[in-house]
């Protein structure tokens, strides 16, 4: 009997581990479980494109010297925006959230590094008050690419 309840408890310490760790607000055990494999399937993906960035700058096939790297990826209400290059880009950020800004986007969460190496990761929405219907991943990857030219012809 007792060797139950110390099974059952620490299959309990487990599961809050788990939905600790992975953010879940379930209360079902497979609940849980489903949370937890989503969020493995999460980091996999994310693995899978830091190794591909890897294997490029390995081979040279990505020249982040010249022209900084951008992914724009639409979520459920807006964009995330990822810029990098292995050079500081002193003023970059200030281009791109000047296109932010034309474009209607608000941004909600951000980090940016431009110490070594310049790295942004931006999530913006579009703004309540300006027409933005026609703003989809493509036009946003468009005017931030632009911002980076518009950079890059004032730096050179």
């Amino acid at each position: 009997m007792v060797s139950r309840v110390h099974k059952r408890t620490a299959m309990y310490r487990s599961i809050q581990q788990l939905r600790s760790i992975t953010n879940s607000h379930a209360r079902r055990k497979t609940s849980v479980l489903l949370d937890a494999s989503e969020y493995i399937r999460g980091l996999k993906q994310k693995l899978r494109e830091l190794n591909q960035l890897a294997v490029a700058a390995a081979q040279n096939v990505i020249d982040y010297g010249s022209m900084p790297m951008l992914k724009v990826e639409p979520q459920e209400e807006g964009f995330m925006i990822k810029v990098l290059s292995q050079s500081s880009c002193q003023g970059l950020l200030v281009f791109i959230l000047e296109a932010f800004e034309r474009l209607g986007l608000e941004v909600l969460r951000a980090r940016a590094s431009c110490v070594e190496s310049f790295c942004l990761e931006a999530f913006g929405i579009k703004e309540n008050n300006q027409d933005t219907r026609h703003v989809d991943a493509q036009v946003v990857e468009q005017a931030v690419s632009q911002a980076i030219q518009n950079w890059k012809e004032v730096t050179n």
